[in-house]
C-alpha cells in the first residue's frame, strides 16, 4: 500500500515502467508458472542431455535432460519467493524489535541494540553460509538464514525511526491528553516508521537475492530437485564450455530481477525522501 501509493506520485520514467513491467511478469511466474512453462522441470530424459536451445526446450537442457525453459520458470517462485519471505520475516521481527527499543528505550533498546550489533559483525554471506551450514538445506532453513542475517539492518533502521518519531510534539500531546503508550506506540508512531521499513525491505532485495543465488550455487539453498535459479548456476558451471545456456538463463534472470527492483528502489527512495 505504501509502496503503491509512493510509486503513484512519482513521474514514470521509461526505466521504471520497464523495471515495473519486468516485476509485474516475475509476479506472474511466481504466482502461476504452469502458464508459461507447460513442461514439467523435474522430467529426467538421459536421451536428451544437454540439448542446445531448440523451438521444443527454448532454453535447452541440462545434463540429466531436464528441460531448462520449465526449471528457470519454476525456479522464479523458489528464488523470489524464498528471498520475499525471508526479508518479510526479517522486517517483521527487526522492524518490531526496533521500534518497541527506539520508542521505549531503557534496557530493552541496550539489549536488543547488542543482540543486533552482534549480528552484523560477521559479513552477510558468512553469516548466511554459518546459519545454513548448520541448520542443513532446505527451504526453511535459508529462509532462516537470510532472516537473520537482515534482522540487524531492519532493526536499525526502525529504531532511528522510532526515535525520532518519540522526540516529536505529537507524541507530548498524545501523553497529555491521556493515551496509553501502546496506543501512541501503534496508531502514531508506528504508521510514520513503517515507509522506513518498506524502503529498506525494496533496497535489500537485491542484496538479499544474491545472497539465495550464491549459497545455492554452494549447494546450501534448497534441496535438489528443487528448481532454483543458484543451484542451476552451479550445475552450469561442470559444462560452461559445452552447454553455455545452464549457466546464461539464471544469470540472467538474476540479473534482470536485481535490476528492476534496484530501480523501483530509486525510485521510491526518491519520492520518500522528497515528501
Amino acid at each position: 500500500m505504501i509502496a503503491a501509493s509512493a510509486i503513484a506520485g512519482t513521474r514514470l520514467t521509461p526505466g521504471l515502467a520497464l523495471s515495473l513491467l519486468l516485476l509485474a511478469a516475475f509476479a506472474v511466474l511466481i504466482v502461476a508458472p504452469g502458464l508459461v512453462a507447460v513442461q514439467s522441470p523435474y522430467d529426467v530424459d538421459p536421451s536428451r542431455a544437454l540439448q542446445a536451445p531448440s523451438a521444443q526446450h527454448l532454453f535447452g537442457t541440462d545434463d540429466v535432460g531436464r528441460d531448462v525453459f520449465a526449471r528457470i520458470i519454476h525456479g522464479t517462485r523458489v528464488t523470489l519467493g524464498l528471498v520475499a519471505g525471508s526479508l518479510l520475516l526479517s522486517a517483521l521481527i527487526g522492524g518490531g524489535l526496533g521500534v518497541v527499543a527506539g520508542y521505549a528505550g531503557g534496557w530493552f533498546d541496550l539489549a536488543a541494540g547488542r543482540f543486533a550489533d552482534m549480528i552484523l559483525t560477521f559479513p552477510p554471506i558468512i553469516a548466511g553460509v554459518v546459519i545454513t551450514g548448520v541448520l542443513g538445506q532446505g527451504a526453511t532453513n535459508l529462509v532462516l538464514a537470510l532472516a537473520v542475517v537482515y534482522l540487524p539492518t531492519f532493526f536499525r533502521i526502525a529504531r532511528s525511526g522510532a526515535l525520532s518519531e518519540a522526540a516529536r510534539t505529537y507524541v507530548e500531546a498524545a501523553r497529555a491528553l491521556g493515551f496509553p503508550e501502546w496506543n501512541i506506540l501503534l496508531r502514531q508512531v508506528l504508521p510514520n516508521v513503517l515507509p522506513l521499513v518498506v524502503l529498506q525491505y525494496v533496497i535489500l532485495f537485491p542484496l538479499a537475492l544474491q545472497i539465495q543465488a550464491a549459497l545455492g550455487f554452494l549447494g546450501l539453498g534448497v534441496a535438489p530437485p528443487t528448481p532454483d535459479w543458484g543451484a542451476t548456476l552451479e550445475q552450469g558451471k561442470n559444462f560452461i564450455l559445452v552447454a553455455w545456456w545452464l549457466s546464461l538463463w539464471p544469470g540472467l534472470f538474476l540479473l534482470a530481477s536485481a535490476v528492476a527492483v534496484t530501480v523501483l528502489g530509486r525510485a521510491l527512495r526518491d519520492r520518500l525522501g522528497g515528501d
